[in-house]
């Protein structure tokens, strides 16, 4: 008992974030709020998340797109999508469009969302360079490297999309 004692008292002692978890899911998801944390500060004089961004940097290269096709180029769940596309929608930075197929929502970047993308860039790009500083040339590689191989573990569900890049 007086062991365990110790144990739970050195843990106390120490930040939660010292040490990974032993569960690879929790380490994933502390690692992507972190990562979250640096471009969405970066973003922020730009009034825009990095979630925001992403969905309106593949929509300025997809030019007029489904909802769906928008959905599996960000691997996002479509009623994830059409949540976040309302924000957007409100804020006018995103506009309904005919899509190809009739039986298709259709959206498209609108001027305003062309204008926050021009504005955002710079500060996308300080992200990127400061966690390549951060993680070095090599460290970004094996991180992307590790995307690839989970999304492997996961299968073929999660490796639908075209694109999925913010620039």
């Amino acid at each position: 008992m007086e062991a365990l004692t110790q144990a739970t008292s050195a843990r106390i002692k120490k930040k939660p974030t010292d040490q990974p978890s032993v569960c690879s899911c929790v380490n994933l998801r502390r690692a992507s709020r972190a990562i979250t944390k640096v471009y969405d500060d970066a973003l922020q004089p730009a009034g825009l998340k990095v979630t925001q961004y992403s969905v309106l940097v593949n929509l300025s290269r997809a030019g007029v797109v489904s909802v769906s096709a928008l959905a599996r180029m960000l691997r996002l769940d479509r009623t994830t999508l059409v949540r976040n596309l309302k924000s957007l929608e409100q804020a006018g930075l995103v506009e309904g469009a005919t899509a190809v197929d009739p039986r298709e929502r259709g959206v498209s970047l609108s001027e305003s969302g062309r204008a926050a993308v021009a504005q955002a860039r710079p500060r996308w790009i300080e992200a990127q360079r400061l966690i390549e500083e951060r993680l070095g040339a090599d460290g970004v590689r094996r991180l992307g490297d590790l995307v690839v191989a989970l999304e492997g573990v996961a299968g073929e569900d999660a490796v639908t999309a075209d694109f999925v890049e913010s620039e």
